[in-house]
């Protein structure tokens, strides 16, 4: 039995061949890497709408980002997760899940912050 964690996932199976699992690792770093930086856009409008003077609507457009960023986050874990326990039983990988709503979500965001960009400008 392997020492490593978690053993939901490095529990099952037996090691694939480890370029598979490092694409996943690098898969799964890169979108906690995206993650991150939504969250700083969110939290930076955040420092904007508090410092300068900006229309307040802007707070719920720095939540919805630093809410998307937590989904990211944890969607991605979830991912790595679903994938690498493919990887070790020798199964199909899984669909994506996240992709589409995330698109859909960064699609609102901008048209919201679009929306906002035009009542300031006049």
């Amino acid at each position: 039995m392997s020492d490593r964690r978690p053993r939901s996932v490095y529990g099952v199976g037996s090691d694939p061949d480890p370029r598979f699992s490092l694409a996943n690792e690098r898969t799964a770093l890169a979108g906690i890497r995206t993650a991150v930086a939504i969250i700083a856009a969110g939290v930076g409008l955040a420092a904007l709408v508090h410092l300068a003077d900006v229309p307040n609507s802007l707070r719920w457009v720095a939540f919805a980002l630093c809410l998307a960023g937590g989904g990211l986050a944890l969607s991605t874990v979830v991912r790595w997760r679903r994938v690498e326990r493919a990887l070790r039983l020798d199964e199909p990988l899984p669909p994506p899940f996240a992709l589409a709503p995330l698109a859909v979500v960064i699609v609102v965001l901008g048209l919201g912050a679009a929306a906002i960009a035009l009542v300031v400008g006049t």
